[in-house]
């Protein structure tokens, strides 16, 4: 594991950007998973002056590791961020979005293994340690790419409602630890001091599925990009 800690968000938004640019320069095909919400907006941001209008990076293909359906809506949760922040903003073209949802989840790891598998996987955390959609509930470690399902008046679909606004409806999608491990290179980051606990318990603690996070120090090529309050409870 490579740990990178920088001095404040903006940095660490730099670094990650970086990172994620080495791997688009390649003449190669090149497959990356890029999280939503709001710990990558300053990357985007930063990725955009490198992207928008550049035929160069037609090499670049994408895909959403997760997704939650919203009742009435084209795209559900992950996917709409994503074209808000990242794919409508730096021009990517709609052939190299490769869309996860609920309705081709079941052959979406054959599909990246027929791609030529993910170069590059990047994950936020979330305060109770999960990564994608596996929460501490129900992620189980052999898992490939599944489905979380959700029924009205549970606390997982009352979040998610107090959130969008709107439904979930049916089941959330995610990939599994396996399908996360099974990328070339993980890289995980984070800002912030509400985050100090939780890396503290998933990169110093045991491998645990109350910490579905905890598993991502086992791939052999994990790059972990915090800023200084974020990293500020660990021992090293």
């Amino acid at each position: 594991m490579k740990l990178i800690i920088t001095s404040d968000y903006e940095e660490m938004s730099q670094i990650s950007a970086q990172l994620v640019l080495s791997k688009m320069y390649s003449d190669k095909r090149v497959n990356l998973s890029l999280t939503a919400g709001s710990t990558p907006a300053r990357m985007y941001e930063i990725l955009k002056d490198f992207m928008a209008d550049r035929p160069y990076f037609d090499n670049v293909h994408f895909y959403n590791f997760d997704e939650i359906s919203i009742e009435g809506e084209q795209y559900g949760l992950t996917m709409r961020s994503l074209n808000e922040q990242f794919y409508h903003p730096c021009t990517i073209k709609k052939e190299n979005i490769h869309e996860l949802n609920p309705t081709n989840y079941e052959n979406y790891d054959q599909k990246i293994t027929d791609d030529g598998g993910l170069d590059l996987i990047l994950v936020g955390i979330g305060a109770d340690g999960h990564f994608c959609g596996n929460l501490p509930e129900y992620t189980k470690f052999e898992n490939e790419t599944y489905t979380v399902m959700m029924e009205e008046g549970d606390k997982n679909f009352k979040l998610l409602h107090e959130l969008i606004g709107k439904k979930p409806e049916g089941a959330t999608v995610t990939f599994g630890p396996r399908t996360v491990l099974s990328a070339k290179q993980v890289v995980l980051f984070a800002n912030g001091e509400h985050k100090a606990d939780i890396i503290q318990k998933a990169l110093e603690g045991p491998v645990t599925t109350d910490v579905p996070s905890s598993v991502l120090k086992l791939h052999p090529n994990l790059v972990v990009v915090l800023d200084k309050e974020a990293a500020s409870k660990l021992s090293k």
